[in-house]
């Protein structure tokens, strides 16, 4: 076993599974690697409750896509482990994904059965993204889903994405970058800030205000640095206290307060009453504290005070759903007589539609979304939709002979989001539990 400094991969490559090499391992010794092939990325299900999925980590994906490539280092890690023999690895070190893949656009909405991602290739260039595939877009349309959820729980009020120490360091950027996608407004992890453009924000946490003597000179000391515009946490000791020292530190013009602790309600109704009281009616309350998209629907329905959440460990584990469960399916194979033949799993529970579909979906007279349609090709698109329907394509071709087409600005993505919830009714976009709103059907 190696000792010392972890080595690191410059390419994405080697973020899969053995078995994938393995498999085109075989697959190169039959042939079946030169086939002409089509996969499909999709969920068969959402978690428990949910009506429906976002999808988030499109463009992340198929920029790893883009870098997807075995340098010689990693080729010779490869050799010394056996991993793979000879042929297989001179495969690998001249890979270069020159197929297809069409996707639904970032920040669009997902369903059980909906094609979210179609990649055709050979078998061997396209079985090899399977894992990478997966792995960031269970993570990041995880993390996207529950996020959504609770930017329409907050009713508008602001929601920040402080979960950095709730996840892995690099689980952390990427879901800052997956809220940001959802409607949250900014995170605190700066390295999202400085990959990815998401505004950042933060001011200082409970050691701060015990680090210094008093908590009156703690609010001084941050006032004095930061402005009157910052936010002071008041609940270190008691929180009225707290609030009448905030507003004497940052005076009447105050820019917020954050509580993390107690009964949210209670202690931010009395917390405006108190600053309205003390002429500090502009001050914002910011709450955060295990907070998930259930408790905000309930704080907001009881109508409490709030002017922004700080959110956390839920966001960034899915609030209870920390996979997608998107699953990536052959659906499609080239025949020995040359031509394409679709393919699909029986097994019980686990079944799939074989073939290249089309995915549209179906908009009422009101814009309402009423279907989604995922038609083989070989069926032909489908056109009986109910008389004052239409329908919206939902795939996009982003990459054609492995070239990768410009991708859409995070602010576009975000635009997009906001388009495609604004097409649910009310009653799929309320946080209780139910089913799912649409089933991809053919």
């Amino acid at each position: 076993m190696r000792q010392g400094r972890s080595r690191h991969s410059d390419t994405p490559s080697l973020k899969t599974d053995h078995y994938e090499l393995t498999m085109l391992q075989a697959a190169l010794a039959s042939g079946v690697a030169h086939r002409r092939a089509v996969f499909e990325l999709f969920t068969r299900r959402l978690p428990s409750g949910r009506r429906y999925g976002v999808v988030a980590g499109i463009g992340r994906a198929l920029e790893a896509v883009a870098d997807f490539r075995f340098d010689d280092a990693q080729i010779a890690f490869l050799r010394e482990n056996a991993v793979v023999d000879t042929p297989t690895l001179d495969y690998l070190a001249a890979y270069r994904f020159t197929g297809s893949i069409h996707t639904y656009r970032e920040g669009e909405l997902f369903f059980p059965q909906s094609p979210i991602v179609t990649v055709e290739g050979t078998f061997g260039e396209a079985v090899l993204l399977e894992t990478l595939l997966l792995s960031i877009l269970n993570h990041d349309s995880a993390v996207a889903s529950a996020a959504s959820r609770m930017v329409t729980a907050a009713a508008g009020a602001s929601i920040i994405e402080m979960g950095s120490r709730r996840t892995g360091d690099e689980a952390a950027v990427v879901a800052a970058r997956a809220t940001y996608v959802a409607g949250f407004g900014a995170t605190s992890n700066l390295e999202a800030g400085y990959r990815y453009g998401i505004p950042t924000t933060g001011t200082a946490a409970h050691a701060f205000t015990l680090a210094h003597d008093s908590e009156p000179e703690a609010f001084a000391a941050q006032v004095a640095s930061l402005g009157a515009g910052t936010t002071l946490l008041v609940d270190t000791y008691d929180i009225p206290t707290g609030i009448r020292n905030a507003v004497a530190a940052g005076g009447t013009s105050l820019g917020g307060i954050r509580i993390d602790s107690g009964d949210l309600y209670v202690e931010t109704t009395r917390a405006r009453a108190l600053l309205d009281e003390l002429g500090a009616t502009s001050t914002k309350i910011v709450v955060s504290s295990d907070l998930d998209e259930y408790v905000i629907d309930d704080l907001v329905s009881q109508g409490a005070p709030i002017d922004g959440y700080g959110i956390g460990t839920r966001v960034v584990t899915g609030s209870g759903a920390p996979t997608a469960s998107m699953v990536y399916k052959l659906v499609e194979i080239e025949g020995p007589d040359g031509q394409m033949r679709p393919v699909a799993k029986k097994s019980a529970d686990k079944a799939s539609v074989g073939g290249f579909k089309d995915a549209t979906r179906v908009l009422d007279a009101h814009g309402v979304a009423v279907a989604e349609l995922a038609v083989p090709r070989a069926a032909g698109t489908a056109t009986n939709h109910p008389a004052g329907t239409t329908t919206r394509d939902l795939q996009v071709t982003y990459v054609r002979d492995g070239k990768i087409a410009d991708l859409p600005t995070l602010d576009e993505v975000r635009a997009h989001h906001r388009a495609a919830l604004a097409e649910l009714p009310p009653s799929a976009l309320d946080v209780v539990a139910g089913t799912p709103y649409l089933t991809a059907r053919s």
